[in-house]
């Protein structure tokens, strides 16, 4: 049977034929979106240090959004990317904890652009689940090189890998490709563009770089230049930062050449943005373009991007628009550019198609709310959530700015201007009430499907405590569970892991830094957890053994019927002691 995406984006797609055909001069589009830079991360932004050429030379051709505005932290960015929907309505609100995945039948941008025609490619950061059917091959990429979950080092990325010469997934298999990361996913793409061209077909490129995200790691030709300066009015200068930032820089000068090169430049939309404020405390000190704040901060440093369109043949350069816009306008506008099937109703963001062609002179009068979670998966009224109605911002319900006058944000002036502040919070109670029943609702993730007999379900998307990174992999003191939708009835191998299975390691042993010379992010760390017993609880079968001493994993056996159910499991010490869930667990349909 049919599911209900897959009916909607049908439907679309042969009203879509009936009413119009392909047009020929529909553009292709490259939607790059670097990780953790901030606003005031450019030279064309202002920056005194910092030296941006092909960034700047962008800036100067594009059309830019002055007052673009996304979530502070990246998967709520990603999911309203995808979706066109807040986060708190497509339910991707946090970066763990079960909540880096979109709802299950949400249609994504990749669909609406291959139910168009278009071919569709995905090279960097996805982090917006990592197990069927929530990975970018499931979603509407029909080619795909990505890393798993926030980045590589990740709980979910390959044991021990490196930003030099990683382990990726291609298409779901691992494979590993040499260099840099970031030179490895515009070299990819620019490859995947060529073979398009080559087949007469449009494309649709997302580029999320995994830079300039922590572990702060680049090679030392372009962190050098920056440590040399040593500190800048006080503040020691982030050279590996900048240095990310500058390798950046150096593969959009290269996507420039291709494009030129391949006569691919002037019926191109290229867009980018960066995810969220800056990720460097001392990069926002440097400079932040007047702002405050910076990656996960509620004012505007830590949620207010920059936003580049450039389209030779389409959009007229150089000029910036000044109006209040959001992450979510991006799906609207190219469905409106591109000829794509028209949004689904519960997109919320509004096409900016008419006002970059200067058919509109302004955007209707609009108030966003901007709500996500920072290890807390539920969702309270008003926690991490910011109002923006044209130059105010209502911070939380007490907290009110002007940025028009006040672009640092350190006035409160709700007493001034109460009726102002009262607008915002009628707004925001009335969107609440209806995002947060989407909110509730579950995400699962498919078991036991023909598509993907066998998985690995990792900590990162289990609903319970935040378990995401290498010091908790290592801490292995935190429990949670999965939603999962058993597929078919019959017969299933469950494999209950602490470690990945790469590694080879008992369920109890530590690890110290140097046993795994790629992987600096665990050195202080050992991690030994005294394992004696191992349960499981799927659908009613319960059960409990003592593994061996030197056992990797737990295998259990169970026989379960077709339909949604909850996952969990449990180590716990001699005495019963809990001490943390399974973080991996391989689940096979026998």
């Amino acid at each position: 049977m049919m599911n209900i995406k897959h009916s909607y984006l049908l439907i679309l797609a042969l009203c879509f034929a009936l009413s119009s055909a392909f047009a020929a001069n529909r553009p292709n589009v490259i939607l790059i979106m670097t990780d953790d830079q901030g606003y005031g991360d450019y030279s064309c932004h202002g920056n005194p240090l910092l030296k941006t050429p092909a960034l700047d030379k962008l800036h100067a051709e594009s059309i830019r959004l002055t007052d673009f505005h996304v979530a502070p932290m990246c998967t709520p960015t990603r999911g309203q990317l995808m979706t066109g929907m807040d986060a708190m309505r497509n339910g991707a609100t946090a970066v763990c904890q079960g909540r880096s995945m979109m709802g299950n039948g949400i249609p994504l941008m990749p669909e609406y652009f291959a139910e168009a025609g278009y071919a569709t490619g995905h090279f960097g950061k996805w982090h917006l689940g990592d197990s069927y059917p929530h990975r970018p091959q499931d979603r509407g990429f029909q080619e795909t090189v990505h890393h798993m979950a926030w980045g590589i080092t990740s709980l979910a990325d390959h044991f021990g890998n490196s930003y030099w010469d990683p382990w990726l997934r291609h298409n779901g298999t691992e494979k590993q490709y040499k260099g840099y990361c970031t030179d490895i996913f515009f070299s990819e793409a620019m490859t995947w563009m060529k073979e398009q061209k080559e087949a007469d077909k449009p494309f649709f490129i997302y580029l999320p770089t995994n830079t300039p995200h922590v572990p702060n790691w680049v090679d030392e030709e372009y962190s050098k230049p920056y440590a040399d300066v040593g500190t800048y009015n006080g503040v020691e200068v982030p050279a590996d930062f900048y240095g990310m930032i500058a390798n950046i820089d150096e593969n959009m000068g290269k996507l420039d050449a291709f494009l030129k090169k391949e006569g691919l430049k002037e019926n191109t939309l290229l867009i980018y943005l960066n995810d969220n404020g800056s990720q460097s405390k001392a990069a926002s000190e440097i400079y932040n373009a007047g702002m405050q704040g910076f990656k996960r901060g509620m004012l505007d440093g830590g949620h207010r991007v920059a936003s580049f369109w450039r389209w030779p043949n389409g959009l007229k350069s150089g000029k910036d628009l000044n109006d209040l816009t959001q992450v979510q306008d991006i799906l609207p506008t190219l469905a409106e550019f591109c000829d794509l099937p028209k949004p689904s109703s519960d997109v919320n963001g509004t096409s900016l198609a008419k006002l970059f062609q200067g058919k509109q002179s302004k955007l209707d009068d609009r108030k966003i709310v901007i709500q996500y979670s920072n290890r807390n998966t539920s969702a309270v009224r008003w926690d991490h959530a910011i109002v923006l109605w044209d130059k105010w911002r209502l911070v939380g319900a007490d907290t009110l700015h002007n940025i028009a006058n006040d672009p640092h944000q350190d006035k409160n002036v709700i007493k001034q201007f109460p009726e102002v502040a009262q607008a915002m919070r009628d707004h925001y109670e009335q969107w609440y009430a209806e995002a947060k029943l989407r909110f509730d609702t579950p995400r699962y993730i498919t078991v036991g499907s023909d598509e993907e007999r066998s998985l690995t379900l990792y900590a990162n998307d289990w609903q319970g405590g935040y378990c995401d990174n290498p010091p908790n992999l290592v801490a292995a003191d935190t429990m949670g569970y999965w939603d999962i939708d058993v597929a078919e009835a019959g017969t299933y191998e469950f494999e209950l892991r602490r470690w990945p299975e790469i590694s080879k390691l008992p369920l109890s042993a530590g690890l110290q830094g140097e046993e795994i010379s790629a992987s600096r992010p665990f050195t202080g760390f050992v991690g030994e957890r005294p394992i004696h017993f191992a349960n499981i609880h799927v659908a009613g079968f319960q059960e409990t053994v003592v593994p061996n001493k030197d056992a990797t994993h737990v295998t259990f056996t169970a026989k379960l019927g077709a339909g949604k159910t909850k996952l969990s499991t449990l180590f716990s010490d001699i005495d019963g002691n809990e001490l943390c869930s399974a973080i991996y667990v391989k689940v096979t349909r026998r």
